[in-house]
């Protein structure tokens, strides 16, 4: 299977929005040509919505995007903060990259990253190649954009890696409209694995969302394995890859039960 990539904005409600789409260029279990015509069929695939970390669309990113659309996924990459930076912005990994990128996390409010999500879902619906099912995935501030984009009934599984303020209940939002708060209203399967040695998300904080999902009844699974923050990041020490490709492994099973 491989990929092909391309570049497109998307209007939003808050601004135009540039967006990455990574598709299979092959036929998937199919030994058929597939005809791309009007009298032909197509082959088509279920979606990804993958939320990045606050650098948005880095270089692992962009490879562990290309990783998923090669499994048989439409996978489509946001940029996170677009409206707080010109288009194309991609934030170094350093102490500058990692200010900026917390200081657009604490300016955009939650219901415009919703306002993002119907956008997309509008868009991946005008694709001849969708088959009408749709993800999400995310890293980091990601993870938690995953877990709230399950909110949306379309969304039927998330797999949400390390998510971020989902403990803390401090994103931008109206009282009432924090994502933990809202759980309750999850129909989508979800995945959650965290890292034990996260300072970002510490025992007590992982231990508050397993008890607010089991309070609520929601259908997840629940993973804690040892290693830091961001260790799904192909860049730096932190980078675990034997335990990626596990964590590979688990999401594909679980979009492909749904």
């Amino acid at each position: 299977m491989q990929v092909q990539q391309q570049q497109l904005i998307l209007p939003t409600a808050t601004g135009p929005m540039l967006c990455r789409l990574f598709q299979p260029s092959q036929p998937l279990l199919s030994p058929q040509k597939i005809q791309d015509d009007e009298t032909g069929s197509v082959q088509t695939y279920p979606a990804i919505l993958f939320y990045s970390e606050i650098f948005q669309i880095t270089g692992p990113i962009a490879r562990a995007a290309t990783l998923l659309s090669g499994l048989g996924f439409l996978v489509l990459v946001p940029e996170i903060f677009h409206e707080l930076n010109p288009q194309g912005t991609v934030l170094p990994y350093d102490e500058a990259g990692k200010n900026k990128g917390n200081q657009d996390k604490w300016q955009k409010p939650l219901p415009a990253h919703d306002s993002d999500l119907v956008a997309m879902l509008d868009y991946l619906r005008s694709l001849r190649t969708f088959n009408g099912k749709v993800m999400s995935y995310g890293v980091c501030i990601g993870g938690h954009l995953a877990f709230r984009a399950a909110l949306n009934p379309a969304i039927s599984a998330a797999c949400c890696l390390y998510a971020t303020d989902l403990h803390s209940d401090t994103l931008p939002a109206l009282v009432g409209d924090q994502t933990l708060e809202r759980a309750g209203e999850i129909k989508a399967e979800l995945m959650l694995i965290w890292g034990k040695q996260d300072p970002h998300i510490p025992a007590e904080g992982r231990a508050k969302i397993y008890r607010e999902l089991t309070a609520k009844q929601v259908n997840f699974s629940w993973f804690e394995v040892n290693a830091e923050h961001a260790f799904m990041r192909d860049e730096g020490e932190r980078y675990d890859p034997a335990l990626a490709l596990w964590v590979y492994q688990q999401a594909r099973d679980l979009f492909l039960r749904q």
